[in-house]
Formats: C-alpha cells, sequence, structure tokens
C-alpha cells in the first residue's frame, strides 16, 4: 500500500501554512513512519487541480490543510470523503479552493473515489495575513496535527 502524507499551504500567508508545517514536524517527531517505504511526504504550496494527479498516484492519502471555519483557531479537524461536502460551502480552505474542494471535484469526475481512503486532517486558522507567521494558536495545535497525521497513517498501514 502506498500512503502520501501532503502538507498544503502557503509559508508566506500566516497560519496558512499549518499544514506544511504540521507535515514538517510530523517528519521530526515520526521519522520511523516518515521513512517507510510506503509512505510518500510531499509538500506543496498551491497544488490547485493537481491535487487530483496525487491522489491517484496512491493508495490512500491524508492531506493536511490550514482551514476556516467557525470553529476556534487551532481546532484540529479530521474530514473523511463523507464528510467533505460539508466543508466546501460556508467553510473552506484558507487559500480559496483547497482540498476539500478539489477531493469533491476529483469524486465528480471518478465516482469510483467515493469510498477512495482520503483523510483531511484540517487546522483552524486564526490569521492568514502576507508575511506574517503561525499564531500562537495554530502553532500549539501543531503537536494535535502531528498526532492525527500518525494516527491516520497507523489505520492505514
Amino acid at each position: 500500500m502506498k500512503i502520501a502524507v501532503i502538507g498544503i499551504g502557503q509559508s508566506l500567508r500566516g497560519d496558512d501554512g499549518a499544514g506544511l508545517e504540521a507535515v514538517r514536524q510530523w517528519r521530526e517527531n515520526y521519522p520511523e513512519t516518515a521513512s517507510r517505504s510506503e509512505v510518500r511526504v510531499e509538500a506543496n504550496e498551491l497544488p490547485g487541480l493537481a491535487l487530483i494527479d496525487l491522489i491517484h498516484e496512491n493508495d490512500a492519502v491524508i492531506l493536511v490543510d490550514a482551514v476556516r471555519s467557525s470553529s476556534k483557531a487551532g481546532t484540529i479537524h479530521r474530514i473523511g470523503p463523507e464528510e467533505l461536502s460539508a466543508f466546501t460551502s460556508d467553510s473552506q480552505s484558507a487559500h480559496g479552493w483547497g482540498a476539500a474542494e478539489t477531493i469533491q471535484l476529483a469524486r465528480q469526475l471518478n465516482p469510483a473515489l467515493k469510498n477512495y481512503p482520503i483523510k483531511l486532517i484540517g487546522i483552524e486558522v486564526k490569521q492568514t495575513t502576507i508575511g506574517s507567521g503561525l499564531s500562537k494558536e495554530v502553532r500549539s495545535a501543531i503537536p494535535l496535527a502531528c498526532r492525527a497525521i500518525q494516527t491516520e497513517i497507523e489505520k492505514f498501514l
């Protein structure tokens, strides 16, 4: 089984870089898992629709991205394919057309993806100001996101 862990975000837009930072720290904190031959780790600043190709290249995918909803900053969301439709209307990726929207489009284009093993670990943002770093709330949530990544990988392995 090939499992991809993909951090998504814009590192120069404050909390939008949370997915990138979470995957970076997960790789440092769980090197045994991150270095397994079945695990592919990527960071992507703006995958857009290219995310569809990344999904198809693997047997399971864990996406880590900044999200914006009505939840408190730093909240960790674990969203499966069956829950994505609830995450694409009023709430979305902090950088517009995001992972949830792309996965929904991929599922519309290829109905076989309906039960494809994808998990979106979303980190609730506080601010996405250009040139700023992660907020205190999001930085504090990164270890929780790392544990969520590890838990999801263990389920797939």
